[in-house]
């Protein structure tokens, strides 16, 4: 079956247990739902609670430890999941935007109640990664289930150049991430590994009378939250077969090298500032109010100001983030069809935006 294939490929290529079992869903969003559905099962069957058959009124409490610099689809899940926003405890993160061990581990022995963790392979503004190696351990000794957000991360262990940012990332007990990144396959496609495959099908299985039983073929439903879906294994499976190995990896490296160069020669740009130096591809950039007394609030207005001229000239689309309370331009390549020259041409649009020397245009200031 195609999709059995794509499974083991993703399986193969990031290098996580064979074993484990895993499911297409509709993107990140519905894929943490499913790894944090099995977790929940897990966590509570340990507490000796039966969540299908007993609910979550009278279960033992659930707690969700995760970074401060956490994807907001991660707190939606847990709300979806029943266990609420105030089961969510932000651990504090380094400098580098790591998730910080001593201050994990001080949480960890807190209480006793089942606890789920959930660590970051890539985050949405620099593309930080959690000390997995460090982090993992210690959430093992404690008995806790550890979840990997690694919506585009996940893939750079298919690089030889990026692997070691992933190190240790394999002693997880679920993963999410999503194909329509840096696989490029149409949006829908988000995938959820699951080490525990008897969790996982615990958490999502369904029988009915007139649902045909094949003990040899796959059935998605046993995977799946969906009862019905598209196939979404067939984009993967294509994305796999053209690509192989070394076209993935060369694409990851190709794109990471143009969100370099994007982030480093437009932070040198006057009236800019590289925020953050991409390791991977993401990088921040900020644009400054160079007026005498400018405030915070006037950089961030202008950052503004700049990435919607940019976006309006046409030639690339930026989006704005707040990081460490600053507005930012958010810079992420991931599209395989990015060229030399695109990041050439994505160049002089931020210099026309800002008024430079044969720029042809200059963007309007506000009084």
């Amino acid at each position: 079956m195609i999709e059995e294939v794509a499974g083991g490929w993703i399986k193969e290529l990031l290098d996580l247990p064979r074993e484990a079992s895993f499911a297409f869903t509709t993107g990140c969003q519905l894929a943490h739902f499913t790894c944090l559905a099995s977790a929940r099962a897990s966590v509570l069957e340990k507490a000796g609670w039966n969540v299908n058959e007993g609910g979550l009124c009278g279960a033992p409490k659930i707690r969700v430890l995760t970074s401060e610099h956490r994807h907001g689809s991660v707190d939606r899940a847990v709300r979806f999941l029943g266990l609420g926003n105030k089961s969510i405890e932000s651990i504090a993160a380094d400098r580098n935007g790591r998730m910080e061990p001593g201050a994990l581990q001080v949480a960890l022995h807190k209480t006793q109640q089942p606890t789920i963790l959930v660590l970051s392979a890539g985050d949405l503004n620099i593309a930080a990664f959690d000390p997995f190696d460090e982090i993992i351990p210690l959430a093992k000794q404690a008995g806790t289930w550890v979840h990997v957000d690694g919506a585009f991360g996940l893939f750079s262990r298919a690089s030889a150049k990026f692997r070691h940012l992933t190190a240790g990332i394999e002693q997880a007990d679920s993963w999410a991430t999503d194909a329509h990144k840096w696989l490029n396959v149409p949006f829908d496609c988000g995938m959820a590994i699951v080490r525990d495959r008897a969790a996982h099908r615990e958490a999502m299985t369904i029988s009915a009378s007139y649902i045909a039983a094949d003990s040899n073929a796959r059935d998605q439903i046993d995977w799946n939250p969906e009862w019905s879906r598209r196939a979404r294994g067939i984009p993967v499976y294509a994305a796999l077969r053209e690509l192989g190995r070394e076209g993935v990896a060369d694409l990851i490296e190709r794109t990471s090298r143009h969100c370099l160069r994007l982030v480093t020669e437009i932070g040198r740009l006057p009236g800019a500032q590289m925020l953050w130096e991409p390791r991977l591809n993401q990088g921040l950039v900020r644009f400054l109010d160079q007026r005498p007394g400018a405030s915070d609030g006037d950089h961030d207005s202008r950052t503004e100001r700049i990435v919607a001229a940019v976006n309006a000239d046409g030639e690339a689309f930026f989006s704005t983030t707040t990081w460490r309370g600053e507005r930012a331009m958010r810079v992420s390549v991931v599209n395989w069809r990015t060229s030399e020259r695109d990041v050439e041409r994505a160049i002089r649009a931020v210099k026309r935006a800002l008024g430079g020397p044969d720029s042809g245009s200059e963007i309007a200031e506000a009084d």
